[in-house]
């Protein structure tokens, strides 16, 4: 079928349904929600079957709605209304949520059922929720929906009402407003608390004060610490940063603000938000809550490094951290060195954040590319034991070329891949990409992917060679698959040979064009980014960061405004 995406943003959630469903043979055409107008042409032009709206945040055309099949993907239950769905099921703390895929009609959310699927609530943020167990609810709520269309047609088969769907127990959600999210610091608990905080991660945080200044919280964790300081007061900091609060019996710590006044007005790290706040606080260990974290099997064959930072941006410190970690990891006498990124995000390559936040934007940015290229190189300096990239969650950017730095790439079935850097105002990237690409997919499947722009879903990666395994239908299932091949990596009687053929393929590799060869040709290229007269770059980022609204839709999302499209001949403009 032509299906076209009605979407306010390219979200993890819109990318995974465009991934599936085109794998699923449909042609997929986005259009973002900017205004009616726009979104009447793009149905003139496209002529869907079906239009599919993944994530909306105004009601959809009537002019639309009314003569074209339009599905609402919406993040609650069946029966549940309003727009602040998973945040009231977090704040309220349901142990079952859902998605429901509803048909678009006056009332919003209020149309007859097509699917639904439920699930367990996972105690964790709204945005991990969204990206894990909503993603995967949805993606089979739709498939089934459009099963049903063939049979919908034909008039042998009628979407539920929704007050007759079986179980239906949801209710109408006004919008949650700050007051519903407040945190009274001297009488709310550390669970309460951080139900607040994850019922507003990503967006739009809690309104607070930090160091007596207005501000949004984001990015709390439950804190392992003892102290004797009086709620809400602040009392340390880990070393990535995050400052630690008190709670009336407990503390969390909090990782990430939004200041309301000063120059910077966007999402930080405290520690760049508060720098000298932050500095003066006394360091404290956490060694379960560190974004870095180091394990080793109980035979000691395979270590485990894990660096889980905040929606995968790993800033120039993040980076250097992480370098240190893997030369001392390299230390251990171990066989296997298994890479497990983040839960929710591998990687996502540099810190567009903390790039946006430095005095000299352009410096900031060829810093970090630097850090990152120091983090792939280490991983490729790693002669003395096999490595593997475990991406347990979605990668983009320089972060899956990160991951390609590995001998052995694994991914959790359902991650979705972004190896390409242009999106950001047509970057060239590094992370010894040139030579990391090339060697696994060969020069012309490299430039297709470097080109396309469009997500990857890791089966197809498969495909294409890029990575090396897709297993795992959650995450329990995935990591405990990856220590049994880790495991088996490093007891494998052609373990020796395997390595001293690692040695062999990167020094003959080093003799015909070094590493550092590699750094410079894209590094010259990253200069022009950075410091050259095309301002894409920094325009991209700047609206990235501050979260402007969309303006046009990408002409490689935009299939129906691409130049000389038509609709397959023989094909009827489908109606309700």
């Amino acid at each position: 079928m032509r299906i076209l995406f009605l979407t306010h943003a390219f979200n993890s959630l819109s990318q995974r349904l465009f991934a599936e469903l085109s794998a699923d043979g449909h042609r997929v055409s986005v259009e973002f929600d900017i205004a009616d107008a726009v979104a009447e042409e793009a149905v003139a032009l496209f002529r869907p079957d079906v239009i599919v709206c993944p994530f909306l945040k105004r009601a959809v055309p009537a002019s639309i709605w009314r003569e074209h099949l339009t599905l609402i993907v919406h993040p609650g239950i069946v029966g549940d209304r309003g727009p602040s769905a998973l945040d009231w099921a977090i704040h309220d703390g349901l142990r079952e949520w859902g998605v429901t895929v509803l048909q678009a009609e006056a009332e919003m959310d209020a149309g007859p059922v097509w699917a639904a699927r439920r699930f367990p609530m996972r105690v964790a943020t709204k945005a991990s929720l969204y990206r894990n167990e909503v993603t995967d609810a949805a993606l089979a709520a739709v498939r089934e929906a459009l099963a049903r269309v063939a049979a919908w047609r034909a008039r042998r088969w009628q979407p539920c009402p929704i007050h007759d769907w079986t179980g239906a127990n949801g209710t109408w959600h006004p919008p949650m407003q700050q007051a519903d999210r407040s945190i009274d610091w001297a009488a709310d608990s550390t669970a309460t608390v951080l139900a607040r905080l994850r019922a507003a991660d990503g967006y739009p945080g809690v309104a607070d004060t930090l160091f007596g200044e207005d501000c949004r919280l984001f990015d709390a964790q439950p804190a392992q610490v003892q102290h004797e300081a009086a709620a809400g007061e602040v009392v340390g900091r880990r070393a990535d940063g995050a400052v630690l609060r008190a709670t009336v019996d407990g503390a969390v710590w909090i990782g990430h603000v939004r200041r309301s006044n000063g120059e910077h007005r966007f999402k930080l790290p405290v520690a760049d938000a508060f720098p000298q706040q932050v500095a003066a606080l006394p360091l404290l260990a956490d060694p379960d809550a560190d974004a870095i974290g180091y394990r080793e099997s109980a035979d000691g064959r395979v270590g485990f490094l894990r660096f889980n930072f905040y929606n995968g941006a790993m800033s120039t410190a993040q980076c250097g951290q992480l370098r240190e970690a893997i030369e001392q990891a390299n230390a251990r006498p171990t066989r296997v060195l298994v890479l497990e990124g983040g839960r929710d995000f591998w990687s996502n390559g540099i810190h567009l954040n903390t790039i946006e936040a430095a005095r000299s934007v352009a410096d900031e940015s060829w810093t970090n590319i630097n850090a990152m290229d120091d983090v792939c190189l280490a991983l490729l300096q790693t002669s003395d034991k096999l490595t593997v990239a475990a991406m347990r969650g979605n990668a983009g950017a320089g972060g899956c070329f990160l991951a390609l730095a590995a001998d052995f790439v694994w991914a959790r079935e359902g991650v979705v891949l972004n190896p390409h850097y242009r999106n950001m105002g047509n970057l060239y990237g590094s992370e010894y990409w040139t030579y990391l690409l090339p060697r696994r997919v060969g020069p012309e499947t490299a430039r297709t992917i470097m080109s396309s722009r469009l997500p990857l879903l890791a089966e197809r990666a498969v495909e294409a060679g890029l990575i090396d395994a897709c297993f795992g239908r959650d995450l329990p299932g995935f990591e405990r698959e990856v220590a049994a091949r880790a495991d088996a990596l490093a007891r494998a009687a052609d373990y020796p040979d395997r390595l001293a053929d690692k040695q062999s393929r990167r020094a003959a590799d080093e003799a015909i064009k070094p590493l550092a060869a590699y750094r410079n040709d894209e590094l010259e290229q990253m200069r022009r980014n950075f410091f050259g007269f095309d301002p894409s770059f920094h325009v991209a980022r700047y609206h990235f960061v501050h979260k402007s609204a969309q303006s046009w839709t990408p002409r490689h999302l935009a299939l129906h405004r691409e130049l000389g499209w038509r609709v397959p001949e023989g094909a009827t403009e489908a109606g309700a």
